[in-house]
């Protein structure tokens, strides 16, 4: 299993809109950034993500999973790009910002610290538990 980080203005796709789809998921789609496609493109069924709200708050706020693998991006007709389906898994019982992410030194490598604009990002087995454990799971 692999990690991975999915960001969302909350505005346009929160958190509650996730959890709404049900175990149905659905498509993380709108991605046109070529690094993104590629890592949703690496993704297989059961990775888990970090659903993360840009924006204002900045903070992850629960664990998604991936329930399809990539496949064309309805939202568009160019063959390009790409998406995977995701569903909620669970909230985090305490969301953890991105302030707290940068402060702490055990996070400093995360893709989200160095690249904080990239929309689906991977994360390492060491910073999704120690992640958790911030977020009280």
């Amino acid at each position: 299993m692999r990690y991975w980080l999915f960001k969302s203005e909350p505005s346009t796709w929160s958190w509650e809109d996730q959890v709404a789809k049900g175990d149905a998921g659905e498509e993380w789609d709108g991605v046109r950034n070529y690094q993104a496609r590629n890592f949703m493109r690496e993704m297989a069924v059961g990775d888990r993500g970090f659903f993360y709200h840009s924006q204002k708050d900045r903070e992850i706020v629960g664990i998604v999973e991936v329930c399809a693998e990539a496949h064309p991006d309805s939202t568009t007709d160019d063959d390009r790009w790409d998406c995977v389906d995701i569903r909620a898994r669970e909230p985090l019982p305490r969301a953890v910002s991105l302030d707290d992410i940068k402060a702490d030194p055990a996070l400093a490598e995360m893709v989200l610290v160095k690249n904080s604009r990239l929309s689906v990002q991977p994360v390492t087995e060491a910073e999704w538990r120690h992640i958790c454990g911030l977020g009280g799971l």
